[in-house]
């Protein structure tokens, strides 16, 4: 049929246990490009593309993703950079208010972004947010750190919340988060495309 885009394959599992799925198009025709999706790497290919063109193709954009996200993570740093960036998100927008005693990555959340205990003044973010905008990343420790001055989520929580100026447009990109994992399978790790 012309138009339709030949099934999409699987390649196998590599080493490092990451899953690659080739999608080949047959209206692209120089173009690749490759994304997370649903706790896959998806690579966008050219249905003309010889099995060569492919594997070299699909090795340099995995590539490209890995080193991405590991840029990422070390721009986010560890717990220590973590309370450091909190801090100074406090003191810029919310008037140094909400002082965190302690402020780490977590493994363990897997339905929420972050969490905050006002009791003991701690702030846990899931390490999924490592994959993320920055912004997404400080909208979440606002979040939190708003938690330090109002526990609920009343209208004065909301209305300091928003004194972070990409609050709502990262608001969104969690909401789409979410609605991707919630329609796919768990696991959803988002990143931007990153085309050749």
């Amino acid at each position: 049929m012309p138009g339709t885009t030949p099934p999409a394959s699987a390649l196998p599992e590599p080493a490092d246990g990451d899953v690659v799925e080739v999608r080949r198009s047959s209206r692209r025709r120089r173009t690749v490009t490759a994304y997370r999706e649903l706790g896959r790497t998806v690579v966008l290919i050219p249905a003309a593309f010889s099995p060569a063109e492919e594997q070299r193709w699909v090795e340099q954009m995995v590539a490209k993703l890995r080193t991405r996200e590991e840029r990422r993570k070390r721009s986010l740093g560890g717990d220590a950079e973590l309370l450091a960036r909190a801090r100074a998100l406090s003191a810029a927008h919310l008037d140094g208010l909400a002082e965190p005693a302690s402020v780490r990555w977590v493994d363990n959340q897997h339905r929420r972004w972050g969490s905050c205990t006002p009791a003991d003044r701690t702030i846990r973010l899931s390490s999924r947010l490592r994959s993320m905008p920055e912004y997404v990343v400080d909208y979440v420790l606002v979040h939190e750190l708003v938690h330090l001055l109002e526990p609920g989520h009343d209208e004065r929580f909301w209305a300091l919340v928003a004194q972070y100026p990409r609050a709502e447009r990262a608001r969104g990109f969690l909401e789409g988060v979410e609605l991707a994992s919630t329609a796919g399978a768990a696991g959803a790790d988002p990143l931007p495309d990153v085309d050749a």
